[in-house]
């Protein structure tokens, strides 16, 4: 009988590369901006990604689950990467683009 050249074992389920990167769209991908008081890795985060309140430092006002907002959090810390992961803060879109 003539040997087969298939795989006998299932191998584990791959990530499709494809769904990964539609993910990531889906989810905003982070970017650096400049303003005044320097760079800034920014991330926006869907709504259905929003699940937990936080407090926006522009406006003071809640950023409620179930909102479209936006992570902040400086590129050029003088404390390390660490630190400034941190240190990020949760933005109403509105209150980002008009902080200085």
């Amino acid at each position: 009988m003539p040997r087969s050249n298939r795989p006998r074992h299932r191998r584990a389920a791959e990530p499709d590369d494809d769904a990964l990167d539609l993910d990531r769209l889906r989810r905003g991908l982070k970017r650096v901006e400049s303003k005044r008081s320097g760079q800034w890795n920014v991330q926006p985060v869907t709504a259905a990604g929003a699940v937990k309140s936080y407090v926006c430092p522009g406006c003071r006002g809640e950023v409620v689950p179930g909102v479209a907002h936006l992570v902040a959090w400086r590129a050029d810390g003088l404390l390390g990467e660490q630190a400034d992961l941190a240190d990020r803060r949760h933005w109403h879109e509105h209150c980002w683009r008009i902080a200085p």
